[in-house]
């Protein structure tokens, strides 16, 4: 275990900086730090569309295999695109032989709940109708969107459509009840967030709407009978750590295959640090087996 990695990463992240005076300054400040995460060299990037709105298509150098990711970028649901998760993206892409889409959804407070969750399945929907087969889509997200990940499946229930293979979601954002233990207990050790900087995030995004139901807090409240299987990565260090330990409870409850994967003293989405922190190279290495145990296992459309 890399404790003097780990350590380093947690000073730099609690470092001292400007606050922001805006959103537009906060968007251009997260752009700017996520751009300093390394990318793995053997990618192709090339920009796309799903559905209504525009896509990063994220492809290993050599030819990729069957498999189909689709992601969702993290940022409170108000930050960020698919650039500023490309690292994440990138690495699984090149540890799982998979092509990957990440989705630039809409963000709040333009675009409140439920904008990203309806870009989320009509960028579902157009995989499906371009023939892609369900049996071999991953989705995959991290914070903000490893939530839109799981509701993502959610509206795929609703609406009767065959279910992806798996889902693999790092530090996920499942409660914006902020009812779990963890958004107390672990205010000290997060190096990057706490409960008063992340309540008016939700705020603008759900706009007043109800936080006690499904599409926002789905930890508490989602029927998840007939999920996928899911891997769900998340850190000692952070607020959202039970958002993670209770879906997965809920899943096994409903008869899920789930995997939690507990990586201790690491921050939100520290597999962002890949290349820099040694557990962040083995995590995307856990994860990428798991899109590859997964992909086409499922025997067929809705499995």
């Amino acid at each position: 275990m890399s404790r003097d990695q780990r350590a380093e990463i947690d000073a730099v992240l609690r470092a001292p900086r400007p606050v922001p005076s805006s959103l537009a300054e906060m968007r251009a400040g997260f752009a700017a730090t996520q751009s300093r995460r390394l990318v793995p060299a053997a990618i192709r990037i090339s920009d796309t569309a799903l559905g209504a709105r525009r896509a990063l298509l994220v492809e290993p150098a050599g030819p990729p295999d069957e498999g189909t990711l689709l992601y969702f970028h993290g940022g409170s649901f108000m930050l960020g695109s698919p650039e500023t998760s490309l690292s994440v993206t990138a690495n699984l892409v090149t540890r799982s032989g998979s092509r990957g889409f990440s989705l630039d959804y809409r963000l709040a407070p333009e675009h409140p709940f439920p904008a990203a969750v309806d870009d989320g399945i009509g960028a579902y929907q157009a995989l499906l109708a371009a023939g892609t087969d369900p049996a071999k889509i991953v989705l995959a997200g991290d914070s903000a969107g490893g939530g839109l990940a799981v509701t993502t499946v959610l509206k795929a229930l609703d609406r009767g459509l065959p279910l992806p293979a798996a889902i693999v979601v790092f530090s996920p954002a499942l409660d914006l009840t902020f009812s779990g233990a963890s958004m107390s207990s672990k205010e000290d050790a997060d190096p990057i967030f706490t409960p008063a900087m992340l309540r008016p995030a939700v705020e603008m995004y759900c706009a007043g709407q109800d936080l006690h139901q499904p599409l926002l807090s789905p930890a508490r409240y989602a029927d998840l009978t007939r999920f996928p299987p899911m891997l769900l990565q998340v850190g000692t260090n952070e607020l959202l750590l039970d958002d993670s330990v209770r879906m997965a409870e809920r899943a096994r409850g409903a008869g899920v295959d789930v995997v939690l994967d507990v990586t201790a003293d690491v921050p939100h989405v520290f597999q962002a640090f890949a290349g820099v922190l040694g557990e962040a190279d083995q995590a995307l290495d856990r994860a990428a087996l798991f899109v590859r145990q997964h992909v086409g296992a499922r025997g067929g459309p809705g499995g």
